[in-house]
């Protein structure tokens, strides 16, 4: 328990995610932490004062002006006595306050006086989510060293859908339990990650693609944001948000991925090729939709280019590792693809275990290098992504 005797200060602000706000309380103080919560006036239609107290331990707060905290932990003891600032949910009014410095309420004055690591869940409609000022306020936030988990995306309680749910208790937990390890190990780098599956076109309908959907490399980009280091994400088609800080640019194919993937690798120090690209296209892609005239369909299709293979074999290549989904002799073949393509590091996942892998918030990986391996047993996504810039970065900073 890696927040045992830590202290942290939880900040729920008015968004109808509060309601798991219970839960998350209880999944921290199961990994040793005290928790203190402080409630906006919002967030009381949407949790009761008295549910997070029984779950806590202590004490609410809820009142800038009251006279009895102030006699007791009052606003600036409060912010002290926090390790950790975590705010969910955060609203775009939230956010909109906290990136200009307005402190009208107690978590927001608590947000200003205190050096606590800050960490923020979102929660708000996928509009609003999207929207300039709010895309604005997070940079302005990301800037002041603000870190950010989420927001997931899926259907909200208003019947859209799209990025804006605030991520599950057990992630935010899991997040934070993760952050009290992490050492700026990668302070200063830039990291280049792929992620996401490629869409290989036959004609102006139809594609071949695959079933990653991308939360892999997504939470490698948000470990390696949170080791200090630079991040650029180059990502194929999926329904998630960048991790707040990270460049995001957006590729289709396979090619499209390979050019982005040259065009930015020469400033990178480090490598991560999580992407599921597709290892072969159409050699004809019908200009018009191909009409149905036949029982049978044939298609010829050509190689597509080896990013990770090119990358290794730079002059001047950044660490590179790689990424193996197989569903037969993993160890067999993630070894061979990490010899034949002179990669640094390579992680191997098997795909037909039920339950990990596409798709999945959980996946497994056993870690190969030249000299060695470890088994990264299932857990979360994140906490899989945190582990795993860990350990690359341990072996970058030995290279």
């Amino acid at each position: 328990m890696l927040l045992l005797g830590k202290n942290v200060l939880l900040g729920v602000s008015g968004g109808i995610a509060a309601y798991k706000t219970p839960d998350l309380v209880r999944k921290l103080v199961a990994k040793g932490a005290s928790v203190r919560v402080v409630l906006t006036s919002s967030a009381e239609h949407f949790v009761s004062p008295l549910s997070l107290q029984a779950v806590s331990g202590n004490t609410v707060s809820n009142d800038l002006l009251d006279p009895a905290a102030e006699a007791a932990m009052g606003h600036i003891e409060l912010a002290k006595w926090a390790d950790y600032l975590v705010i969910a949910p955060a609203t775009a009014n939230l956010l909109a306050k906290m990136a200009n410095g307005i402190a009208d309420d107690l978590l927001t004055t608590l947000y200003l006086a205190s050096v606590a690591k800050t960490v923020v869940a979102p929660a708000m409609n996928q509009q609003m989510w999207q929207a300039a000022s709010v895309k604005r306020n997070i940079a302005l936030l990301s800037g002041d060293g603000v870190e950010f988990i989420g927001p997931a995306a899926g259907e909200q309680a208003c019947g859209d859908v799209g990025p804006g749910r605030m991520v599950e208790p057990q992630d935010i937990a899991d997040y934070i339990d993760n952050i009290t390890e992490v050492e700026q190990t990668l302070s200063g780098k830039t990291v280049l990650i792929t992620a996401g599956p490629t869409r290989e076109a036959i004609d102006p309908v139809r594609y071949i693609s695959n079933h990653s959907s991308g939360k892999m490399g997504y939470a490698l980009a948000s470990a390696a944001k949170a080791a200090g280091a630079n991040v650029v994400l180059v990502s194929g088609p999926v329904s998630l948000s960048p991790p707040a800080g990270v460049e995001r640019v957006n590729v289709d194919s396979a090619q499209s991925m390979h050019d982005a993937v040259m065009a930015k690798v020469n400033d990178a120090d480090i490598f991560i090729a999580c992407a599921a690209v597709a290892d072969y296209r159409a050699i004809d892609q019908a200009e018009n939709k191909i009409k149905k005239t036949s029982d049978e369909l044939t298609l010829t299709f050509t190689k597509n280019p080896d990013i990770l293979k090119d990358v290794a074999a730079l002059p001047k290549a950044p660490f590179t590792l790689g990424f193996a989904a197989e569903s037969q002799k993993v160890e067999h073949y993630a070894r061979g693809k990490l010899e034949k393509k002179k990669l640094n590091m390579i992680a191997a996942n098997d795909i037909s275990i039920q339950g990990l892998g596409f798709n999945s918030d959980q996946n497994a990986l056993h870690v190969f290098w030249p000299e060695g391996d470890k088994v990264l047993s299932a857990d979360s996504k994140t906490n899989l992504a945190h582990t795993l810039i860990s350990l690359m970065a341990s072996h970058y900073n030995n290279k």
